[in-house]
């Protein structure tokens, strides 16, 4: 059974004022609830509101497939956001990545690589992170994907939501990748973890926190993350 970690009293948009006001671009928009759910029309008006209150600042996904991409795009989305419609039956779909660029346009475009450790490496998850597919997390990947994409988010599963630290195998592999921006997520929960992001992903990787801000009722403070992550 799913269980809530925090609820805002803010709306989404509230959230996007405040990012557009502090000039932070690339926050992400993701719909947990699919579309045919009984909760997702009034999901999506929220993603809409945000959009529509920080046009080109924010990213959006969660069950985006070329029929829908262009709505949140016109609404102020910079890029929507897939891993499932890509990664389907445990291997990457090249068919449906080029509809989804001919689409979108690979400017618009992050493909989420959410991973799970397994014996052989991190390997990509699909479908809310329950099934795990037979492509491996690596430089070599990140090659093959490069050219149909704008950037990269890669979720690290075992780890995230749970404010007990980061996957530092996972982020010393991602800091070896010199091409498209990389944003990591999964298991920040303090100063200390940002630094290690630092230092171990070689100053080459972006970073999201969730549940560990002050804002959705961690313990990190908005300003000082805000403050270390605007020091070089």
């Amino acid at each position: 059974m799913a269980r809530e970690n925090f609820v805002s009293e803010q709306d989404a948009a509230y959230f996007a004022r405040l990012y557009r006001q502090e000039g932070l671009r690339g926050g992400h928009i993701i719909l947990l609830n699919p579309v045919g759910s009984e909760f997702y029309e009034a999901t999506k008006a929220q993603a809409l509101e945000a959009l529509q209150e920080y046009p080109g600042g924010l990213q959006v996904g969660g069950g985006i497939t070329p029929d829908n991409a262009a709505v949140f795009l016109e609404a102020g989305a910079s890029h929507v956001i897939v891993t499932s419609y890509v990664f389907s039956e445990g291997r990457i779909r090249y068919d449906r990545l080029e509809q989804l660029c001919r689409a979108v346009g690979k400017k618009h475009l992050v493909l989420d690589l959410s991973c799970r450790k397994a014996e052989h490496g991190y390997m990509v998850v699909t479908d809310r992170w329950q099934n795990m597919t037979a492509e491996q997390v690596n430089e070599g990947l990140l090659e093959r994907l490069s050219g149909y994409c704008d950037e990269f988010l890669v979720h690290a599963v075992d780890v995230e939501g749970k404010s007990q630290g980061i996957e530092m195998d996972l982020v010393k592999l991602l800091g070896q990748w010199n091409g498209q921006p990389v944003t990591y997520a999964g298991g920040v929960h303090s100063f200390e973890d940002l630094q290690l992001l630092k230092a171990f992903g070689k100053d080459r990787l972006n970073v999201t926190i969730g549940s560990a801000l002050d804002l959705f009722g961690g313990a990190m403070e908005w300003e000082s993350v805000l403050k270390l992550c605007r020091t070089k």
